[in-house]
């Protein structure tokens, strides 16, 4: 059996090591920026619909949402999954995520909560429709999921395709 010994570095390996800089009272070794890099906001940044002619769908899924209960200030999470056909303007992604970060000391029912993000889309973003599915996370035994949509008067989506199924060449027929 072979002993270890610790590792006691020469003067020259002293030299190359990496240094490691004293930790912060946050328990970082990073510096706390005195200006946070980004914030909650209330406000949808847009841009231009890169191609307004033709209809697709955007799915934006966020699947850390959190506010409280107006009645018992505790947390409530949900899982939001959003699907939109845009017209002209489109949700810009970083915006998005900083709206929904507003909400994290904001009372609000569920209902509320999804109701006023799918106003503040169709207000932003004039979409020819969105559908807003917010799936709350437990609360009491009791699962809760609210489904909200915005369809532009006038707009019809254009038939589904229906493909065949594809065959699988690894199942025997």
């Amino acid at each position: 059996m072979i002993a270890s010994r610790p590792f006691v570095p020469s003067a020259r390996e002293t030299l190359f090591m990496a240094r490691t800089p004293l930790r912060s009272d946050l328990g970082s070794t990073r510096k706390k920026p005195t200006v946070p890099p980004s914030a909650p906001q209330r406000r949808l940044d847009v841009f231009a619909n890169p191609n307004p002619e033709r209809d697709y769908v955007i799915q934006f899924v966020v699947p850390e949402f959190t506010c409280n209960c107006p009645l018992t200030g505790q947390p409530d999470f949900a899982h939001f999954t959003i699907e939109m056909v845009c017209d002209q303007l489109c949700i810009e992604l970083k915006s998005l995520k900083l709206y929904f970060w507003s909400f994290r000391d904001v009372g609000a029912f569920h209902e509320a909560v999804t109701n006023t993000i799918l106003d503040a889309i169709v207000a932003a973003t004039k979409p020819r429709f969105v559908r807003i599915a917010a799936r709350w996370n437990v609360r009491g035994g009791i699962y809760t999921n609210v489904v909200v949509e915005h369809r532009k008067k006038g707009w019809n989506p254009a038939p589904a395709v229906a493909l065949p199924a594809a065959a699988n060449p690894t199942t025997p027929s």
